[in-house]
């Protein structure tokens, strides 16, 4: 029980950042390209609070937590009306790599903050920095690689129809709907985590050795 506690309080500002702000970082690029809908809203926000859903971003990340396994959430979408932007099919892929590309900066703002425990004097501080920056790499490694799966509606889908001519990218799109059921069952199977866990692994020894870490 302990440990579970333990876990729960290193992991619990991480998974909230990584999830909110890479729904944040959306917004935010949306709103440069020219759609305020998620500007209107008040998602275009760094405070956490209204990016949380009670689900996705703190029941099913502790049951992932506390069981094991490939360590999932979500917090609520940020809203983008698409035909909005100036130039759709174009800045879409800029919006879809808003978040991914948010979790790669906050892994490497982790790696800062393991760096910075270490060079602390033995005290209270220095080994709770460690492991939270050591949760913050990992979470926010396995958010990017899992929303660059060329799968609608995550990011790499986008990136995908984004980056497809017209007619195929209409066709890869009418995936969405059942996009997130696939997603599901491929974490049910067991083949989410050997599609992705390489990658993860390749990305966080990545991002630990441009600092000279090793964990």
């Amino acid at each position: 029980m302990d440990s579970i506690i333990q876990n729960v309080a290193i992991y619990a500002l991480p998974v909230i950042f990584a999830i909110t702000l890479h729904e944040a970082a959306h917004g935010y690029v949306a709103k440069h390209f020219g759609d305020l809908t998620a500007y209107a809203q008040g998602r275009v926000s760094l405070n956490p609070i209204r990016h949380i859903d009670p689900v996705g971003t703190i029941l099913l990340p502790l049951l992932t937590l506390i069981l094991g396994g490939i360590l999932f959430g979500w917090a609520k979408p940020v809203p983008v009306n698409f035909s909005a932007l100036r130039h759709p099919k174009q800045d879409m892929l800029w919006v879809a790599l808003a978040g991914p590309g948010a979790n790669l900066f906050m892994a490497l703002l982790w790696a800062f903050v393991i760096k910075l425990g270490i060079g602390l004097p033995e005290s209270d501080l220095a080994r709770p920095m460690i492991l939270m920056g050591e949760a913050g790499i990992k979470i926010n490694v396995i958010l990017m690689v899992l929303n660059l799966l060329p799968l609608p509606p995550l990011d790499g889908g986008r990136i995908a129809v984004s980056l497809l001519p017209h007619r195929m990218a209409y066709s890869f799109s009418k995936i969405e709907p059942y996009g997130f059921m696939i997603l599901l069952l491929l974490l049910i199977t067991g083949v989410l985590g050997a599609i992705i866990g390489p990658f993860i692994s390749i990305t966080i020894q990545m991002v630990v050795l441009f600092f000279g870490l090793e964990i």
